[in-house]
């Protein structure tokens, strides 16, 4: 087991490197840079290209790119022009909230597809099965920000039963209940948005594998035994599905790093996504390239503990 984690990270090693060449790159191609537009006429562009020079925008994109990594791996990712602060202070203010309103939208997004998934798996063709399986494609043909959209203005404008921005009311003091509830109460919405739509995949996901299991073998042989139908499903057939979908865990962290771009745009949620977009109309260029960077890091990283739940689950994909 050991040796499978210790070569799956020597093949992520190289993955990170390339990701972060592909990433400084295509944050060359863009047009300008962090001293482009926000500019006061008035100022001498002989004073703008002074500062440019000594900012190094100007070199070769390839020392560039070398003292960029430089000061990565030393923690250092660089000032934001736009925020006037260190990257690594305001990305680590921002990192917080996102991680809040990624695990709610997990908690939600199993709460949802286990018993969803259980139930249309167990009773399949029939007029559960049918509702079921019709909200799931309607979440498949249902982009995401139409969604949050609506959500939104249904429950945030309309009804009024969120907060339709931020993350926390102002004037609360960090660590009282009252900011702990309130933190919540911003989570909720973004987070159930999210999850009504990306929960569609599990669900189908542990359908398809309870119907296998079903007719697996074992299962005919414990009911050939005399064993109870909610025995054969609780001991039997739910365990060995579930495996699985513990497996796709990691995917499910993958797709929510997109999500949450559109998902913190839309609800004004002050995380990474929502600084990404900031910084990309902003020209913020040092601190898109690291955002980017994190995602892609964070999307190696659950692909890579996919791969290691399920080669627990099923030792035959191990790699010898």
């Amino acid at each position: 087991m050991w040796k499978f984690i210790v070569r799956r990270l020597l093949i992520t090693m190289p993955q990170v490197v390339l990701l972060s060449i592909l990433v400084f790159i295509m944050a060359q191609f863009m047009p300008g840079d962090a001293l482009s537009g926000l500019i006061d006429p008035n100022i001498d562009p002989a004073a703008i290209e002074e500062q440019r020079q000594k900012l190094g925008l100007n070199d070769p994109w390839y020392k560039q790119y070398t003292d960029w990594v430089t000061s990565a791996i030393q923690g250092d990712l660089g000032q934001s022009f736009r925020f006037k602060m260190p990257v690594t202070e305001l990305i680590g203010q921002r990192l917080v909230n996102t991680f809040w309103l990624g695990l709610a939208t997990l908690i939600f997004t199993y709460i949802i597809a286990i018993p969803l998934g259980i139930t249309s798996g167990r009773y399949n063709d029939t007029l559960r099965d049918q509702m079921i399986t019709g909200y799931t494609y309607i979440g498949f043909a249902t982009p995401l920000f139409i969604f949050a959209l609506v959500m939104l203005w249904v429950f945030g404008y309309s009804l009024g039963w969120f907060p339709t921005g931020g993350s926390v009311e102002p004037g609360l003091e960090p660590g009282s209940f009252p900011y702990i509830m309130s933190k919540m109460n911003h989570i909720i919405l973004p987070a159930l948005a999210m999850a009504l739509i990306t929960t569609v995949n599990t669900v189908q996901y542990l359908r398809s594998e309870i119907i296998d299991t079903k007719q697996k073998d074992f299962v005919i042989t414990a009911r050939a035994k005399g064993a109870s139908e909610s025995r054969v499903y609780r001991r039997h057939i739910f365990r060995n599905s579930l495996l699985p979908v513990a497996a796709y865990f990691g995917f499910e962290i993958t797709g929510l790093i997109g999500g949450t771009i559109f998902i913190e745009t839309i609800f004004s949620y002050p995380g990474m996504g929502l600084l990404f977009m900031e910084s990309v109309l902003q020209r913020d260029y040092s601190v898109v390239t690291s955002v980017v960077l994190l995602f892609g890091i964070a999307s190696i990283l659950g692909a890579l503990l996919s791969d290691i739940i399920l080669s627990l689950v099923d030792p035959r994909i191990r790699i010898k």
